[in-house]
């Protein structure tokens, strides 16, 4: 009897297992492996420093720290699984590590002082009486080994009506250029000195496609941030985004409606994390930066090789910081302008295009200077999840790395033109370049009337050793215009080699 019974045990296992396997259609496993080594010399604008001393405790102000270096890498595995009846899952995960920094305890400051990823800053006892921002060393103990779930979704293709597609998970979000919506920049483990090149930029998602060809509806919501204090504190994302692509000049328009839904504390954050106690703050002291973003976005070849690209987007919303008495109204605008001639890249042996851009974000006169006493319309940019990012350096500055200018980030009150180029000298190498030029849309303050931000060149050199690997140099300067005064105005550099690896 109880070998029957083990017979029929091993059966029934065998019998599951092959209708799990005939459910299962096709698994694709790929990925990538990306190291890079970064070396920084006058990330904050200011030449000879001395080492950081946040305790005072002296013998650490001879050394110069002009120079970071240091080299990061990251691992991709993911598994797209496709199974019966138009249902698929997709895992990926990551690991992004710098190289010898197997806690992250290590304090990051002189030449890449950091900023929180959600944009505060942690500071010193010093720093909360007007001393200089800065990441203290990490509250967060993080194995540098240590792998997050960055994409854990499934989709559900001719959902209960055939052109309704479901997408329900952590997933990628990038619509149009990115310019609003492409990435939700993070690093959970503070893991990396280098923010920029996070590999995770995922959402935890709802997001539902009808596919009218040529007509394209989604309609989204995502978690960003759930009750970081009081239940009534989450930061969600909704939107509707509608496309329409013609059948002639490779043309295509978008109209799109997001709102990102914030109410999350404003120095209760910092507090908190110095260790004050929480329960004294109310919801008179929460930051409101709720924001209606309303666009449009469109482009096509009025000639064959010649692109025209337009973008414009209205901000409106409320926004008040901690105790003010009467919430703001956001009036703020964004526009995107791009046209790109490929007319030679056919005619010609290196493959020449030439593009060029212009972009501009609203803003208030001093950002880091809005009292309680504020009033009138709010003209801030809020850059969302701005997914495209044109420069290496400019576009981080005072957004993941400090200047003596910190109410100056960069998605805020500027213009900007840039001018790109690239050639192809073999099949294999690629060679591109982008200069920029920045400036002010307002004057910061009165004691300060210079709009002239400053001007970047980037030169990166691509080679293409196979089809699976890869290798990169990007060298990038930029040089601080007349806006910021003497002893802050040294010229920023920022070296990038990477090797990668996909499959």
């Amino acid at each position: 009897m109880k070998l029957l019974k083990v017979l029929c045990v091993v059966a029934l296992v065998f019998a599951v297992s092959a209708i799990a396997y005939a459910e299962t259609q096709s698994v694709k496993v790929s990925g990538d492996i990306t190291m890079r080594a970064f070396a920084r010399q006058n990330y904050d604008l200011v030449d000879q420093d001395v080492e950081f001393d946040p305790l005072g405790i002296g013998g650490l102000g001879e050394r110069s720290t002009d120079w970071a270096t240091f080299l990061q890498s990251t691992a991709e595995v993911q598994v797209d699984a496709d199974l019966t009846d138009n249902v698929s899952g997709v895992i990926r995960l990551v690991n992004q590590r710098v190289w010898g920094d197997d806690l992250y305890t290590n304090e990051v400051t002189g030449e890449i002082q950091q900023m929180t990823p959600n944009g505060m800053m942690y500071f010193d006892g010093a720093g909360l009486t007007g001393g200089v921002p800065f990441k203290t060393t990490n509250p967060i103990t993080e194995n540098a080994f240590s792998v997050q779930l960055d994409l854990a979704y499934i989709e559900l293709k001719e959902f209960l009506y055939s052109p309704l597609t479901l997408r329900i998970g952590r997933q990628d979000l990038w619509f149009g250029r990115g310019f609003i919506i492409g990435a939700n920049m993070q690093d959970p483990g503070w893991n990396l000195y280098a923010m920029e090149y996070t590999a995770i930029r995922s959402f935890d998602a709802v997001r539902a496609t009808l596919d009218y060809d040529p007509w394209t509806i989604d309609a989204v919501f995502a978690k960003i941030s759930e009750n970081a204090m009081e239940a009534d504190d989450d930061i969600n994302l909704w939107g509707v985004n509608v496309g329409y692509v013609f059948d002639s000049y490779n043309g295509e328009v978008e109209a799109y409606w997001w709102f990102k839904q914030s109410r999350n504390p404003g120095p209760a954050t910092l507090l908190g994390i110095l260790g004050t106690d929480m329960t004294s703050f109310t919801n008179s002291n929460v930051l409101d930066n709720s924001v209606h973003v309303l666009g449009g976005r469109g482009s096509f070849d009025p000639i064959e090789d010649v692109t025209v690209a337009l973008e414009g987007a209205y901000q409106t919303g409320a926004y008040m910081i901690p105790n003010q008495t009467n919430k703001r109204t956001r009036n703020a605008w964004a526009l995107d302008a791009m046209i790109e001639f490929r007319t030679f890249q056919d005619s010609m042996a290196w493959r020449p295009v030439l593009g060029f851009e212009y972009i501009f974000y609203s803003g208030e006169k001093d950002l880091g200077n809005q009292t309680v006493a504020s009033t009138g319309d709010y003209e801030g940019w809020d850059p969302m999840f701005r997914g495209k990012f044109d420069t290496a350096i400019r576009e981080f500055q005072n957004v993941y790395y400090t200047t003596a200018q910190a109410s100056t980030p960069s998605f805020t009150n500027q213009h900007q033109v840039l001018v790109r180029g690239t050639v192809e000298p073999t099949d294999s190498l690629t060679f591109d370049a982008v200069y920029a030029h920045f400036w002010l849309a307002e004057d910061f303050i009165t004691t300060n009337t210079k709009r002239n931000i400053g001007d970047e060149v980037d030169l990166q050199l691509t080679w293409d050793y196979t089809e699976d690997v890869s290798f990169g140099l990007l060298a990038a300067w930029f040089i601080p215009g007349t806006f910021f005064q003497n002893q802050q105005d040294d010229v920023a550099t920022d070296i990038v080699a990477t090797a990668k690896l996909s499959f």
